[in-house]
């Protein structure tokens, strides 16, 4: 089609095309914003929808994996209810009480040369059953000083007490 065109004529369907091209990539741009600023006003939406139980609940949650990582199982108790009636199922096992539970982490991860490795939750979903309780599905990873990463899935059972939003039931499991 160009070989019997004038010169003039294939130079101004060369501009023509230089010029579909750049309106082209100009509106992929303004595409590209828009979709990450939708993106981004969807995700403080959602955010400014988190009812106030949920903020306690994920507080409480970060809490938990900052002490982990500073090496503090106490400190990552303290989210856990402090009774005889708390529960706790992993590995096909049950743990009655928050002493055990504790006594059961220290022994998996403090002693006789284990590691605590770094902790990371992810995922989280938080539901809310009403205004006194919830429940928590997510993702746990540790990553160990040799590369390891043992990870898996938990659910967990809030109840809001005198102190706060407490875990009073935590179910773990590892991935195989």
């Amino acid at each position: 089609m160009g070989e019997h065109m004038p010169i003039s004529a294939k130079s101004e369907a060369g501009h023509a095309n230089f010029r579909v091209g750049q309106t082209m990539s100009s509106l992929c741009v303004v595409l590209c914003v828009t979709a990450n600023l939708l993106a981004a006003a969807i995700g403080a939406q959602a955010a400014a929808k988190a009812s106030p139980a949920e903020i306690e609940i994920r507080s409480a949650i970060q809490k938990q994996t900052e002490a982990w990582n500073r090496h503090d199982l106490e400190g990552f108790m303290a989210g856990y209810w402090n009774s005889p009636e708390l529960t706790f199922y992993s590995g096909g096992t049950v743990t009655t009480g928050w002493q055990p539970t504790l006594e059961r982490y220290q022994k998996s991860y403090q002693a006789g040369g284990h590691e605590m490795g770094k902790l990371e939750f992810s995922e989280l979903q938080v539901v809310t059953l009403g205004p006194d309780s919830a429940f928590v599905r997510g993702h746990w990873q540790l990553t160990m000083s040799d590369g390891k990463t043992p990870h898996g899935l938990f659910t967990l059972v809030f109840r809001k007490l005198p102190e706060g939003w407490r875990i009073v039931h935590d179910h773990t499991s590892a991935a195989q």
